[in-house]
């Protein structure tokens, strides 16, 4: 059970840095992170790889988050993240890149505000993972 919950911190901390990384990479080059936002949804390879990472990391959030700070909020997240990526599980990729044709081009519309909300995501979840370093 330990290694199971160790590896659901190293999930999440890769997943912070993600969300960092990707806030960072709009503001530095936005080309390459409109590239990269149209590459969500657009097969149903993208589709399926999309929901088994989020499936992964809410479940790693919901293991984890008794660890954390703000467990009962950082427990939500986990649990919405499994609940919805189930849910897109269920349904025709089709209608996620349906869903998607009129969601990215919002996204790209407000880039830098997608881009600011990633980054505090990421440091908020990542000031609730420190925690585990607490003495």
């Amino acid at each position: 059970m330990q290694i199971i919950v160790f590896l659901s911190g190293i999930v999440i901390l890769f997943f912070c840095m993600f969300l960092i990384g990707l806030a960072i990479l709009i503001v530095i080059t936005p080309q390459r992170a409109e590239r990269f936002l149209n590459l969500y949804a657009s097969s149903a390879r993208a589709h399926y790889t999309e929901q088994s990472a989020r499936f992964i990391i809410g479940v790693a959030i919901v293991v984890f988050a008794p660890f954390m700070w703000y467990s009962t909020l950082i427990n939500l997240l986990g649990w919405i993240l499994i609940v919805t990526s189930i849910g897109l599980f269920l349904i025709p990729w089709q209608w996620h890149h349906k869903f998607g044709a009129w969601a990215i081009p919002l996204t790209l519309r407000y880039m830098k505000c997608y881009a600011l909300g990633s980054f505090l995501l990421g440091i908020a979840i990542l000031y609730s993972l420190s925690k585990v370093l607490e003495v």
